[in-house]
């Protein structure tokens, strides 16, 4: 039986309350792409906005691409136990879930999705268990990936070099998540993700 979206949203309605998503895999992954395509077919979806210490982008808007903090703000932060977790990436270079921006979310009955590295992604599976969906993306080839993100210009020599060792030591721990979705086709990796989200949303047992 097939359903058009405002059909499933309605049916999924009842069925999300707590629950979360989460993308990990490297820069040029692809899980950006796969995250913006399911924030616009769900709209019972909303956007977990990670913090942040790293310098805001031209196009960035804070608060929604993410929450810029500079790195006393963000350690302030880490001292009053307000993030579900954090890493530092590199010296002075901070990520983080914010335990208000779940907060927030669930106040509006809205399922939580994640666009995160793969240790912060660890650290929210094991806090959320079951509740929680977790899907790791990777690229077909590393050479790929090397390729996809020199295609992009925002990485200098040295950035890159240190980005695909952080790549190539995060693709060890695929085997942690629930599921993998190789991203080597667009449109197929799209349709494995909505797939992976359909079962999860409607599985009672997952709440």
């Amino acid at each position: 039986m097939s359903f058009d979206s405002r059909s499933r949203n309605f049916l999924y309605l009842n069925m999300t309350s707590g629950k979360l998503i989460l993308f990990c895999g490297a820069s040029g992954s692809g899980k950006t792409t796969i995250v913006r395509y399911l924030l616009e077919r769900y709209r019972q979806f909303s956007f977990s906005v990670s913090a942040t210490t790293r310098h805001k982008r031209a196009n960035e808007v804070d608060g929604r691409d993410y929450y810029f903090l500079t790195v006393a703000q963000f350690k302030e932060k880490i001292a009053a136990n307000e993030f579900v977790e954090w890493e530092e990436v590199y010296k002075d270079l901070f990520y983080g879930t914010l335990k208000s921006e779940i907060e927030r979310i669930w106040n509006e009955n809205k399922v939580v999705v994640f666009d995160v590295d793969v240790e912060g992604g660890l650290n929210i599976k094991k806090r959320f268990g079951s509740n929680l969906l977790a899907v790791f993306v990777k690229p077909p080839s590393v050479e790929a990936l090397r390729r996809r993100l020199t295609e992009r210009n925002t990485e200098s020599a040295e950035s890159l070099v240190v980005r695909i060792a952080k790549a190539e030591k995060e693709l060890q721990y695929e085997n942690l998540f629930d599921h993998v979705i190789e991203n080597d086709n667009r449109e197929h990796a799209l349709s494995q993700a909505t797939a992976l989200v359909d079962e999860f949303l409607m599985d009672p047992a997952r709440k």
